[in-house]
């Protein structure tokens, strides 16, 4: 055979292989009211939210005072001092998440992940506000582990500038102040950008979910739930001057739930998000976001669910697919828990912790009063980072069994 003969062979051997291993030949997509791969095929995700890692939640390490990440960070700060709380938090993060986690969600079958993130870890602390911190790196690591195991990814701006919910899972101070800020508003934007701009050519990612459960229902709907969609539109706007590639996930007012502030479609690659939790398992459930489907033409995707028995996991999720409805259940992973993929082993003296953490307000009184000592709170302090690990956790197999994933 010809040198050139060879070459050209070998050429299109090489485009036969890349065709093959679809994740690279294009994104995921929008096609009416489904989710396709890059070949066109409707695409049924089938995911799992990496909960507490990016986002320390209060009742993950069963304190239910200590709601919210800037008090958990707190409460460290005051058990171990600052300079040890910062090296507990590296290591966390280092350890909760891991290749040997990802590549586990992907043996049980799941063909996606959800990552919320605290908007906190991709800039800098008043006033300078740069487009720097750790968050960047961690999410590269994580994206890159998907991609080796074919794993598609979502994006999550669980907390967002200012604080889209106006409760502890948003991280802020108690009310959306985001819809009120034009500063909050543009430090999400540039976020966002940023991160179009680093991901617009990574087809494992599926695509960006602006604002999770935006605008609680305690605050005026009324007034707040007029300014989401306006918000989301700056943000996509922003984001397609950059990245025409992925998704933009959309989540309805209150937690998720409520889509009538929504106007048609103003994207082509647009899928409007719903969580639900603690419902009767029925169709009435979900029946207004499949009309919703019908009305915009566009896909729906559960973002989160769970926290349940496994009975009512297994008929929720069960629903959900018999109404072509994509999910992806929360969470992954949490501290002596059924209710998630993996469980985290308590350590030894880690109820003294808790018991701090419920015990009264933070004041300096209660602190001197009440500090449980020093080396018992260290020591589980170090063996909660070693129990993190996805070798030393916990598998249920009842809860993977549930989501019928295996």
């Amino acid at each position: 055979m010809k040198p050139t003969n060879k070459l050209l062979l070998s050429f299109l051997i090489t485009l036969l292989l890349i065709s093959l291993n679809y994740p690279q030949d294009g994104f995921v997509s929008v096609k009416g009211k489904e989710i396709v791969t890059p070949d066109g095929k409707p695409i049924l995700l089938k995911g799992m939210n990496l909960g507490n890692w990016l986002v320390p939640e209060g009742y993950m390490f069963h304190f239910q005072k200590v709601s919210s990440p800037r008090m958990i960070y707190d409460l460290f700060d005051i058990l171990i001092g600052e300079e040890d709380a910062n090296k507990f938090w590296d290591t966390f993060r280092e350890n909760y998440i891991t290749k040997e986690d990802i590549h586990f969600i992907k043996s049980l079958g799941f063909n996606s992940i959800r990552i919320p993130f605290n908007w906190k870890l991709f800039i800098t602390e008043y006033p300078e506000r740069k487009l720097e911190g750790v968050g960047y790196a961690l999410l590269d690591k994580a994206i890159k582990w998907c991609k080796e195991e074919n794993l598609y990814v979502i994006l999550d701006m669980h907390c967002a500038p200012g604080g889209q919910t106006g409760d502890n899972i948003d991280d802020s101070f108690g009310y959306p102040f985001l819809f009120e800020s034009p500063a909050s508003q543009l430090q999400t934007i540039k976020i966002w950008r940023k991160l179009a701009e680093i991901y617009k050519d990574e087809p494992i990612v599926i695509g960006y979910d602006l604002l999770n459960e935006p605008i609680a229902h305690y605050f005026d709907k009324d007034k707040l739930n007029l300014t989401l969609e306006p918000l989301y539109k700056r943000i996509t706007e922003s984001i397609r001057e950059v990245d025409k590639n992925h998704i933009i996930f959309l989540g309805g007012a209150q937690w998720n739930t409520n889509f009538e502030p929504f106007g048609p479609p103003f994207d082509d690659k647009l899928v409007y998000t719903f969580h639900t939790y603690w419902t009767e398992v029925k169709q009435d459930v979900i029946q207004r976001h499949l009309d919703l489907r019908e009305k915009f033409n566009a896909p729906i995707w559960l973002g989160e669910s769970g926290e349940n028995t496994n009975e009512w996991i297994s008929g929720f999720r069960t629903l959900l697919e018999e109404n072509n409805i994509g999910w992806c259940f929360w969470p992954y992973k949490k501290m002596n828990s059924d209710r998630g993929i993996v469980s985290i082993n308590q350590p030894e003296n880690f109820d003294l912790i808790i018991k701090f953490a419920e015990g009264g307000g933070l004041d300096y009184g209660y602190i001197r009063d009440n500090r449980p000592d020093f080396e018992k709170v260290r020591a589980s302090l170090k063996q909660y980072l070693e129990n993190c690990k996805f070798k030393n956790c916990v598998v249920n197999d009842e809860y993977i069994n549930a989501l019928g994933v295996k």
